[in-house]
């Protein structure tokens, strides 16, 4: 890699934003296929390959399944690895998801956050990962471009952690992150070697003098204890996940908080709940909400696995109504993200009421007016009004 220092401030989309933080951290095998709207993704990793800026293989691919399955190999030999995709691609590649989770190797990729087909369309929503929810990778969904450079960077760092060794998606919202240019802040490359050692695992991988075999197959009588393993490493990734971030933050100057980050909700009595994007928007309407008198929070969920159960059972006994805004339905129930928060309020000491919010679908815009009505609506739920549980916001044919 060159040894020139990367600029203190770009001004870059959230693609070319991952491309820089998985530059930042050396991965020695990128293998990669392009998808809307991921693609300028690895096209900027190539670039730097091309350029000599990063010393790696880039290995071209037919499929995002053998993307995946690439990767995959490299990881047995001991690599860095990185791959991206979105949509389809996510959904073509879940079998070797499986693959990985299940052979424990700490593998960092790149979701483009994209609805799925059909109706066909390139736009984003949180259908293509959530799922995969079940595929036993770490799951994070960030708010920015410069909290994209930054979970990429902390990502190797929890996926290669000795009580983790899980793989790890970090996801972007299509096009509102992928394609948004931001003023960020980006670390130099000694910086990031002083805080992110090279990758040089010392049991999971191939080695001749100490042949053994990896992504075995298991009679029924040891699968069980294979889960449960896996199954403590999410739990370990909950306390190691803020430890990591705290380090970054010394290290870096900012960090991004734990499994969760709370806006306003000391003394809050409405709260929303959301992820990705839309944040950002809804801090607006917090603020706006809070000139007029109104107690109202909004809580992010940073990672959607290992999800916060703790968290929330503990924001139950704070707080009288809970909405939580999802851009996907598990059809035929709720959105997966409401599911998951339900739940986990139930098992806290109060009981609030709780509206689900289906919102943002296939791109559609969640304005600030929808999520100011969002918020109405759990204080007047809250105050004994009937309102349905689930509710798609926007939906033409309703007054809002």
């Amino acid at each position: 890699m060159s040894s020139e220092a990367a600029p203190e401030r770009r001004f870059i989309s959230g693609n070319e934003a991952v491309a820089w933080g998985v530059r930042l951290c050396r991965p020695q095998v990128i293998a990669a296929y392009p998808i809307t709207p991921q693609t300028t993704a690895v096209e900027k990793l190539a670039e730097f390959i091309e350029k000599h800026e990063l010393e790696c293989e880039y290995v071209n691919v037919e499929s995002e399944h053998s993307a995946m399955a690439a990767v995959m190999g490299a990881a047995m030999l001991g690599c860095r690895t990185f791959t991206a995709s979105s949509s389809q691609g996510l959904l073509y590649m879940c079998e070797m998801l499986h693959y990985v989770s299940g052979s424990r190797f700490p593998i960092v990729m790149m979701n483009a956050n994209r609805t799925v087909a059909a109706p066909w369309n390139i736009y984003g929503d949180h259908r293509d990962s959530m799922a995969m929810r079940d595929a036993g990778w770490i799951q994070l969904y960030v708010e920015n471009v410069q909290e994209a450079l930054d979970m990429m960077i902390q990502a190797y760092k929890m996926a290669e952690h000795p009580q983790v060794q899980t793989p790890v998606m970090v996801c972007l919202d299509g096009f509102v992150l992928t394609h948004t240019y931001e003023v960020i802040s980006i670390p130099t490359q000694q910086e990031v070697d002083g805080w992110l050692p090279p990758y040089s695992p010392s049991e999971n991988v191939l080695d001749l003098n100490a042949p053994k075999s990896l992504c075995i197959s298991v009679s029924p009588e040891w699968q069980t204890e294979f889960r449960f393993q896996q199954q403590e490493a999410m739990e370990a990734a909950k306390a190691i996940i803020p430890i990591v971030d705290t380090e970054f933050a010394a290290c870096f100057g900012r960090g991004h908080g734990g499994l969760i980050e709370e806006y306003r909700c000391d003394d809050a009595e409405y709260v929303l709940v959301a992820m990705g994007s839309v944040v950002g928007t809804s801090r607006l309407v917090v603020d706006q909400l809070r000139d007029e008198g109104l107690k109202v929070g909004l809580v992010k969920v940073r990672f959607f696995r290992p999800f916060p159960k703790q968290e929330f059972a503990a924001l139950a006994a704070r707080v009288k109504g809970v909405g939580v805004i999802d851009r996907e339905v598990s059809f035929g129930y709720e959105g997966a993200l409401y599911t998951e928060v339900k739940a986990a309020l139930v098992s806290g000491a109060g009981n609030p009421v709780t509206i689900n919010f289906v919102a943002g679908l296939s791109g559609r815009d969640i304005t600030k007016e929808n999520i100011a009505t969002m918020y109405r609506k759990v204080i007047a739920s809250a105050g004994g009004e009937t309102e349905p549980e689930m509710q798609f916001a926007g939906l033409r044919w309703e007054p809002w």
